[in-house]
């Protein structure tokens, strides 16, 4: 079915298919990453911080994420789990015909080579190891949706590439090393950002479900589900203690905002239990992400 009030591969197509309310997803993790390594390279007492590389991970986390959902709209179009009758989620380019299938597949490629060139002069900075880091990057980008969401797996790769890998590695980059304290926020992190993946699979575990598609959502069921997406949230803010032992208390009370926010979320997604209304707690969850990227950096840097 083609939508034709959106030009096919028009400017305004584009934008859609990128998806920008998913960019603080991939932007929240560098810049936790960021103002950790900035506070700490501080007390060297001299320059060590690289700007470069800090614009270059961020742009790197932007412009993969942007590729994932290019894959993500053309497989699940190809596959095809995307019919416009009984898809609950936000509409995407290549069902609704916005997005030609040849174009994005063009995009793919485009946003994929983009993205290692970004990547490609973080070795100067990170050493030959971020060749790895990267090729890991790309390749899950494709797993995720081609095979590893099909088996319940996504939650697992969100923690570990929109928590640890982003947190961990943009830390790196700055300083060549990894503390306790970033490990532990960048599991925090993690934590916070799954909560749009589960939304998102609680909406959709009916139609998960028929497809074949055992989320995490469909395995542990409605009620336990529910309970899930409140205690991430709990459990990450309760991580921020970290930030409380090595001298940044504000950065454990800051996020407390985000706390609050996301119990409200939940009971909302709780009185909603089904349907296209719950897009309205996948929005929130979003924004409480960035909420959460926002106070902890906040609180990190007021030194």
């Amino acid at each position: 079915m083609s939508d034709t009030t959106i030009r096919q591969n028009s400017i305004h197509a584009w934008i859609l298919a990128a998806r920008p309310k998913t960019l603080s997803g991939a932007a929240v993790p560098v810049l936790i990453g960021l103002s950790l390594a900035y506070i700490d390279s501080l007390q060297y007492g001299y320059d060590v911080f690289s700007w470069t590389a800090a614009v270059l991970c961020m742009l790197f986390a932007l412009v993969m994420q942007i590729d994932a959902n290019f894959v993500n709209d053309f497989f699940d179009y190809a596959r095809g789990n995307d019919d416009s009758a009984t898809r609950l989620g936000p509409l995407r380019a290549c069902t609704q015909g916005w997005v030609s299938l040849s174009a994005m597949k063009k995009a793919i490629a485009t946003t994929t080579c983009l993205a290692c060139v970004i990547g490609l002069p973080l070795i100067y900075y990170g050493g030959l190891e971020m060749v790895i880091v990267g090729l890991c990057c790309v390749v899950f980008c494709f797993l995720y949706t081609t095979h590893l969401s099909y088996l319940g797996m996504g939650d697992l790769l969100v923690l570990l590439f929109f928590g640890i890998v982003p947190v961990c590695i943009t830390y790196y980059v700055q300083l060549h090393t990894v503390t306790s304290q970033v490990f532990i926020a960048s599991i925090a992190c993690g934590l916070v950002i799954d909560g749009l993946l589960i939304v998102n699979n609680y909406r959709d575990r009916e139609n998960d479900r028929r497809d074949g598609k055992k989320t995490l959502v469909v395995h542990l069921g409605e009620k336990t589900t529910e309970w899930l997406y409140l205690a991430i949230g709990i459990v990450a803010a309760l991580l921020g203690v970290v930030f409380w032992t090595n001298g940044h208390i504000i950065a454990f009370i800051l996020p407390l905002i985000y706390l609050v926010l996301h119990i409200f979320t939940w009971l909302k997604m709780r009185r909603i239990r089904q349907g296209r209304q719950l897009n309205e707690c996948l929005g929130e969850t979003a924004r409480n992400i960035l909420i959460y990227g926002l106070t902890v950096s906040a609180g990190l840097l007021l030194l």
